[in-house]
């Protein structure tokens, strides 16, 4: 079982007149840098059919970039939310709470999540969400269309934590370096994982992967330091990565505790072609 942890969410609010413009936000060809400071309220959005609540988009499908996801962080006013949330039938969806707690109804059936909660809705899955509470709840929902494959079943909805399951630590680093993996690496009928990540201070991804996932980075906790694309960036608890597929990427976490992300990449399918038009 993992340690209880905390989960950094943004607040909202503007800054004042006289704070310096300038940040480490920054958009290249092989990654973008979204840190907390930009997640301010003019820069939030809406969707169709919610009461009471906001968010954040941190990635989107482009062109040219990274293709396959979306990631949102919504925020929830107390008796807020949604009896309609996706209106793609082909979607998929992991949901991550970092803050507070809310109901949700999946396939008639009644689940109470709270800070570490993980929800995985298949696509044409049939789900509500209610915060019941008194307080905001904040969560991460991350969005992908469903690659069938045939003669693969899609699968099916589960509920779990952060809380309950065991990271498995990655062979030869005695624990620096651990994932907890919310679905089998073996499981075909998945085609991509949300994971969260956890290195001990001073632990390191001891080379520059360069690999055909894409990704998205939340970080939960702590600091590190990132090698990407041949340059170093620093990223904190509150900030966002949003790597290309064979964005060369390593790190080194500062400490003094642990650092923690939320990953999201593609798995378990062949590489779809551009079709020429005929």
């Amino acid at each position: 079982m993992s340690t209880k942890s905390t989960y950094y969410a943004p607040t909202g609010g503007l800054p004042p007149q006289t704070q310096l413009l300038s940040d480490r936000a920054i958009f290249t060809e092989s990654y973008a840098i979204i840190p907390k400071r930009v997640l301010t309220d003019i820069v939030i959005s809406y969707l169709p059919f919610w009461t009471g609540m906001r968010m954040w988009v941190l990635a989107r499908p482009l062109s040219g970039f990274s293709e396959t996801f979306s990631q949102y962080i919504v925020e929830v006013e107390p008796h807020g939310g949604s009896e309609k949330p996706e209106l793609d039938a082909n979607a998929e969806g992991v949901v991550f709470i970092v803050e507070g707690e809310m109901d949700m109804t999946i396939e008639g059936e009644s689940h109470h999540l709270e800070a570490g909660g993980y929800a995985f809705l298949p696509p044409g899955c049939k789900w509500t969400l209610k915060n019941n509470s008194d307080k905001h709840v904040k969560f991460h929902w991350i969005r992908k269309a469903y690659q069938h494959c045939e003669g693969i079943d899609v699968p099916e909805a589960f509920v779990t934590s952060d809380h309950d399951v065991e990271a498995i630590e990655m062979p030869g680093t005695d624990g620096v370096w651990t994932t907890t993996r919310f679905t089998e690496q073996s499981d075909m009928r998945h085609d991509m994982h949300v994971n969260i990540v956890t290195f001990q201070p001073g632990g390191v991804i001891p080379f520059d992967e360069t690999h055909v996932m894409e990704h998205g980075l939340y970080v939960l906790e702590g600091k590190a330091v990132y090698h990407l694309n041949g340059e170093w960036v620093e990223v904190e608890a509150g900030d966002f990565m949003w790597l290309r597929a064979f964005c060369p990427q390593s790190c080194y976490a500062g400490g003094p505790g642990p650092f923690r992300y939320l990953l999201y990449k593609d798995v378990n399918r062949h590489m779809p072609f551009i079709r020429p038009v005929r």
